[in-house]
């Protein structure tokens, strides 16, 4: 990032090399899921904890190494560059881990914040249902109901969950029956908790890593509320705006990376007329996809920026995703087409790059949420004229 400092140029570079030395090789495995994938990423994990890697930006009195977010943005594209390196470095939780801090009982900070942060708990959030629109939270089905006790007892069915199925917590937006019309709240629940099921896997585009779950009567005991009821969307909104700013540095870091295979490809691969890179058309390509991850980087850092010093960051947050999403589709897809058929294959990471340039354009809200988002924003600036 520009104004970068040297610590954190350095600490970026040693990010870069542990990414696509250790991590890179193993996504094979990591991509296929199961006990051999979860083998893989804890040996990581062991590796990043050795190299002093592991939990950058996680508070210190958790456990983590306490990198403030400026200097933890700086190494987020190129921890992002695969999409398996913030679980193998320990920053994945990052949100949860800030929410829980802020927002959570003293009671569940004490009991699961130093064990997130070491990995010994997973966390996963679930927001999105099947029969409701994800960018209308406010029509949230999933139901809280008090119980005598002090706590709560869920009813509902969430989908699109990443890391569900191996998750030790699931945090809940659910619609907190007696509060109102405003009473959204969040909860923390233990999937160990009866009446929780994993119902399925949904695979996007083929990959692994999403799940549907059901809450069935599952009980929440008291202290498990995240906020009070009626915080919920702010609450959710702090993260989704830090949460996307993370996706579009990690886009970015992939981006390069799919460039690189690009570039790469044209220089070696010959045809009867001369190496690829010769050929106009490909200069385009080449050309093109540089031109598009030079102009998202700016618009990126500006959103990290002004997130960093605590401004607001919509607008600015709005465009960077759109940007970064497109940006990462158009990139992969033109490797793809250099790389011929062999582009498509296992061979190469640009399958999953490419699938996560398409599925980013609906991640975290679709194109068009956040393109009438900034269009109203920007609108409302100038007066009405007669």
């Amino acid at each position: 990032m520009p104004g970068c400092p040297p610590e954190a140029a350095a600490l970026r570079e040693r990010v870069r090399a542990f990414v696509r030395e250790r991590v890179m090789p193993c996504e094979p495995v990591l991509d296929a899921g199961g006990e051999s994938a979860r083998t893989a990423l804890r040996g990581l994990q062991a590796e990043a904890k050795r190299a002093g890697l592991w939990a950058l930006p996680l508070p210190t009195e958790y456990g983590g190494q306490g990198l403030g977010l400026p200097h933890y943005f700086a190494v987020a594209e190129a921890e992002g560059a695969s999409d398996h390196g913030p679980a193998a470095l320990g920053s994945a939780p990052l949100l949860d881990v800030l929410m829980l801090a802020r927002h959570a009982d003293e009671s569940v900070k004490q009991r699961f914040l130093r064990r997130i942060t070491d990995g010994e708990v997973r966390t996963c959030y679930a927001m999105t249902e099947p029969e409701t629109p994800g960018t209308e939270p406010g029509l949230t089905a999933t139901r809280a109901v008090p119980d005598a006790a002090g706590g709560w007892v869920l009813h509902g069915r969430k989908w699109f969950t990443s890391g569900a199925g191996d998750a030790d917590l699931v945090t809940v937006l659910a619609r907190a029956e007696d509060e109102g019309p405003d009473g959204l709240a969040l909860f923390l629940v233990p999937t160990a908790a009866a009446g929780f099921t994993v119902v399925r896997e949904l695979p996007v585009l083929g990959a692994g890593g999403q799940w549907e779950i059901e809450l069935d009567g599952v009980a929440v005991p008291h202290g498990h509320a995240v906020g009070a009821p009626g915080q919920a969307l702010r609450i959710a909104g702090e993260r989704l705006v830090l949460g996307r700013v993370l996706r579009c540095l990690r886009w970015l870091g992939q981006a390069e990376r799919a460039f690189d295979l690009m570039c790469l490809r044209a220089r070696s691969r010959g045809q009867s007329a001369g190496p690829l890179a010769d050929r106009q058309l490909v200069q385009q390509m080449v050309f093109d996809s540089l031109l598009a991850i030079r102009s998202t980087r700016p618009l990126v850092h500006e959103a990290a920026a002004r997130l960093a010093a605590g401004d607001d960051a919509r607008l600015e947050t709005g465009l960077a995703k759109v940007a970064a999403a497109r940006m990462l589709q158009q990139v992969t897809d033109a490797a793809i087409q250099v790389h011929g058929a062999a582009g498509l294959g296992p061979d190469t990471a640009l399958p999953g790059l490419f699938r996560t340039g398409r599925t980013a354009r609906l991640l975290d809200g679709p194109d068009e949420l956040h393109i009438t988002a900034v269009a109203r924003r920007v609108l409302r600036g100038y007066p009405v004229t007669s």
